[in-house]
Parts: C-alpha cells; structure tokens; sequence
C-alpha cells in the first residue's frame, strides 16, 4: 500500500468498504492526527459508488433505503468521532498548545480552530463539519473551552447528518443523472473529481488562513 492511497477516497471504499469508510470519517472528526485524510471527497465517492456498498445486505433495487443506511452509519461515526475529540480536548487538550509540528500535527491547524471557535462561539460544532482541517480540531477546542455538552452534542449530531446527507446525496444522485441524461458515468473519471472537491474546500480556508480569520 502507497502512502498516495490514503489521500485516495476510492481506495477506502474498493479495498475497505463501508467500516473503514466509517473509521476514517471517525479518524478525521476526532483525532487530531486524522486531519489529512480525506473528508468530504470520500463522502462525495461514498455517493457515487454506494451501489457497492452494503450489497450483501441491501440489494440494489432498494437504493433508498442503503443510502440512508449508508448516512446513518456515518453520521454516527462522526458524531462518535468529535466526542472522542472533546473528552480529549477536556482532559489533555491544552497540553497540545505546547506540542511541536510533526508529520501528524500541526499546530497552526488548532491555533486556527481555536480562532474559528472564538469567532462563531457553539455554531463552529455544525459550520466545521464543511471545513477542512477545522473539523478535525474543533471539537477539540470546545472540550479545551469545557463548552457546554449539551449544546455541543446538539451541533455535533445536525452537523454530521447534515455534512454526511449532503455530499453522499450529491455524489449518488449526480451521477445517476448523468448516467440517465449523458450515459455519462462520473465513477470512471473520480480522480478529477475528487481534485475538484479538494480544490473547492481547501482554497477558501488556505486563503482564510493566510489573511487571517477575522473579517
């Protein structure tokens, strides 16, 4: 296995299926060593391949049915995922203040969401599920901040449907219409769109994060 592979949302689904799918959503949410892998592209590709998903479990003709099963796990895996990151952000979080750059921290990354949260206050829970690399550490931050749980929980579950509904509807329903108007299947060409939903998600906050968060 490359280390290419693990920026290859396609790849988590061909050779792991839907729990490593779920892993690395949690991984991504939670773990702040979980920050460079891919998030919304491979929720975009989950849409697009869910036909091969649970298919020893839901048959295909039963689409709508496996697409909601297919959300609802990974909903809960990010929504597992960011309480993992806030019981670690509560107990050992400020420590991370002081922690030196490594190939799995950055340090910019949670100075960054600690910005964002101060900013947006609670609403950072639900608006980082849709930016990359601030996802990974606000929850992070909210249990630094000892944020109240309630309120946290409430952001962290609409969030992660919210996040997970959309870009798998996207994914799946897109190129359905593709297939139906252009016999065009976007599966055969994923690694342009997975560049694309890179492009679009990160450009916005790498110029956020050059120019600061303020404003």
């Amino acid at each position: 296995m490359s280390i290419l592979n693990l920026l290859q949302p396609q790849w988590y689904i061909e050779y792991g299926g839907i729990f490593l799918i779920m892993f690395v959503v949690f991984a991504e949410t939670g773990l702040f060593a979980g920050f460079f892998l891919p998030g919304d592209s491979l929720l975009f590709v989950t849409g697009v391949m869910s036909h091969s998903l649970l298919k020893n479990v839901i048959p295909d003709e039963q689409i709508v049915f496996k697409l909601i099963m297919i959300i609802i796990l990974i909903s809960v895996s990010g929504i597992a995922g960011n309480i993992f990151g806030y019981w670690f952000g509560a107990k050992g979080g400020k420590r991370l203040y002081a922690k030196n750059d490594s190939l799995f921290f950055k340090q910019k990354f949670l100075t960054n969401a600690k910005v964002f949260y101060e900013k947006h206050g609670a609403m950072t829970i639900f608006m980082a599920r849709f930016i990359p690399f601030i996802r990974t550490f606000a929850p992070i931050v909210a249990g630094t901040v000892n944020m109240d749980y309630r309120k946290f929980m409430r952001y962290n579950i609409s969030g992660s449907l919210v996040w997970s509904a959309s870009f798998i509807f996207a994914g799946h329903y897109l190129n359905s219409l593709l297939m139906q108007k252009f016999n065009y299947d976007i599966s055969v060409h994923l690694g342009y769109i997975v560049l694309f939903i890179v492009l679009a998600t990160t450009i916005p906050f790498v110029l956020k994060m050059a120019f600061g968060f303020k404003g």
